[in-house]
């Protein structure tokens, strides 16, 4: 150490207190104008400045400055020395070497022409400033008085090297955070730009209606840490529950992972969520952290955790047990403060029972179950939703928001929306394309979900039982003269068509061999008309399997 160089305990008292400053992590020029009245009580210094080495081209750039005495003052403006190539090859030498020497303005050498600056006159003692072998700059104690530091102080400045190096470190490291904040902000500004946002949290639109009761779940079980396990169709915003639960809890500020575990492949599961080490398999080139590190001290949301396989279910439970896992590869213990949330389409219950998820699993990640309705269970949500997307649709595409029409909003309450909030967002965002970005064509944009009907040939049914058990007679004129001209209601002659029709399509609405394209018409317009009349599909294709079997 340094300091044994030091030949008094005055000297390893200035040393002590230098450390304490420097512990402080301040910016360099507060850590320097703490410094330099310190140094004063101990050397016959006025000044001390730090300068900082620049490559391509060398050149030694003022960075830091600040009087032993009070109230002096100093020329804040920082001072620049170029280095031609022999200055700089020179310049690169002395610091390398790593040892504090003595310079003064009257005897000049390639060196002290860069080292001190101009302007200056009198004697410094230079303190050359490496991190690992790497020059960073140097700093200098510079005395005015000619003559009034000599070879015997420089025991004193060799000890100053390392605390002043630490100093000049931790501003670069300030620095570069800085740099790195200013990009991440930066960044965020722009996503928030193209998203329409102002902020980068999502809405949870509906949270005062169809969603009321989930919203207060979630209110309920955000502070906590329990696991969550959100249940709900593909596409119905279970994410965005999941970051809501996120967003309100004490874990706010950490960060909220995804992990899509159905389209992790089966062989790569353990090295993404836990990790790898480098060389732990072909193609491990470097050490990298699986998502339950990415996540620590935030919330890791494991999206359609029914498609986990059991190998992967078993480390999983460890992990949710202690808290703790190992990389692949690996051989130490690696704790993590995680908060699950987890969310599927599937019924594990089923799953379980059929020996497809794990037990114990099940009921460690489904301490708080919050059911999230379909779309087509909250249809009052449908214009608020509608409304949203149309404007960052409109935005995105033309610059300017979309409102939907009252024409619009009936359509869009009239389809059951089997794809969820997802394919509303995707409806809303195709209308906007078929407007040009200037309106919305919501009737083309939900009718381009079949393809365009052909001519259709005469519907020839099997004799079969209708499903309300009347038996359907040829309807001819003979009949009708017979019966004393009672025609049934329109209604009833519709109902009994459709039934006929869903019979013969087994149940099944859409597609080539659907009841829409049997009667020629578009599946929306059928399914609202069977809405009407009350007719429930699911009867048919019950029947059509019985019938099959």
């Amino acid at each position: 150490m340094d300091a044994t160089k030091l030949d008094d305990e005055a000297a390893m008292s200035l040393l002590a207190e230098l450390w304490r400053e420097v512990g402080r992590h301040l910016e360099l020029e507060e850590s320097v104008r703490r410094i330099a009245p310190m140094l004063a009580t101990r050397l016959p210094v006025e000044l001390l400045l730090v300068r900082r080495l620049d490559s391509d081209p060398t050149r030694l750039t003022t960075v830091a400055a600040a009087g032993c005495t009070p109230n002096q003052v100093l020329d804040p403006s920082p001072t620049r020395s170029e280095c031609d190539a022999r200055a700089g090859s020179e310049l690169l030498r002395f610091l390398q070497a790593g040892q504090a020497a003595l310079f003064t303005t009257a005897t000049r050498s390639p060196v002290s022409e860069v080292v001190l600056p101009p302007g200056l006159a009198g004697t410094a003692l230079v303190c050359p400033l490496l991190a690992e072998g790497r020059p960073l700059g140097v700093a200098l104690l510079f005395a005015e008085t000619e003559g009034a530091l000599g070879a015997e102080h420089l025991g004193v400045a060799q000890a100053l090297l390392e605390p002043l190096t630490v100093a000049f470190e931790n501003d670069q490291r300030l620095l570069e955070l800085a740099r790195m904040r200013e990009a991440l902000e930066a960044d965020r500004r722009a996503l928030l730009s193209r998203l329409d946002r102002q902020d980068i949290s999502d809405t949870v639109v509906g949270a005062g209606a169809g969603l009321g009761q989930v919203m207060q779940r979630v209110e309920q079980v955000a502070p906590t840490d329990a696991p969550v396990l959100i249940l709900g169709e593909t596409g119905s915003g279970k994410e965005v529950i999941a970051r809501a639960i996120h967003a309100r809890s004490r874990r706010a500020r950490g960060p909220v992972v995804r992990v899509n575990c159905g389209a992790i492949p089966a062989q790569l599961i353990d090295s993404e969520l836990f990790g790898h080490e480098r060389g732990a398999f072909t193609g491990a080139v470097a050490t990298r952290k699986g998502w339950f590190e990415r996540a620590d001290g935030g919330t890791l949301f494991l999206d359609e955790i029914g498609e986990l396989p059991l190998e992967a279910q078993v480390r999983l439970l460890r992990v949710l047990q202690d808290g703790s896992l190992e990389r692949v590869g690996g051989h130490q213990a690696i704790t993590v403060d995680v908060r699950i949330v987890a969310a599927t389409h599937r019924n594990l219950e089923t799953m379980v029972a059929d020996g497809k998820f794990r037990e114990d699993l099940w009921y460690r990640i489904s301490v708080f179950p919050v059911r999230l309705p379909a779309l087509r269970e909250r249809p009052q949500d449908i214009p608020a939703l509608a409304t949203h997307f149309a404007q960052r649709a409109g935005q995105r595409l033309g610059g300017a928001p979309l409102t939907p029409s009252e024409h619009d909003f009936e359509l869009l309450v009239s389809y059951p929306w089997p794809g969820n909030v997802r394919e509303l967002a995707t409806v809303i965002e195709r209308a906007a394309i078929l407007g040009d970005g200037k309106r919305l064509e919501i009737a083309k944009a939900i009718g381009t979900y079949e393809p365009a009907v052909q001519p259709l040939r005469p519907l020839t049914l099997p004799p079969a039982p209708m499903a309300a058990d009347v038996p359907i007679q040829p309807l001819t004129i003979d009949h009708v003269v017979q019966t004393g001209g009672n025609v049934a209601p329109l209604d009833s002659a519709m109902v009994s068509h459709i039934e006929r029709a869903l019979l013969a399509a087994h149940g099944r609405i859409e597609g080539p061999f659907g009841a829409a394209r049997m009667l020629g018409i578009n599946p929306h317009t059928l399914r609202a008309r069977m809405r009407k009349l009350g007719i429930e599909w699911s009867r048919f294709r019950l029947a059509g399997k019985n019938a099959d079997s």
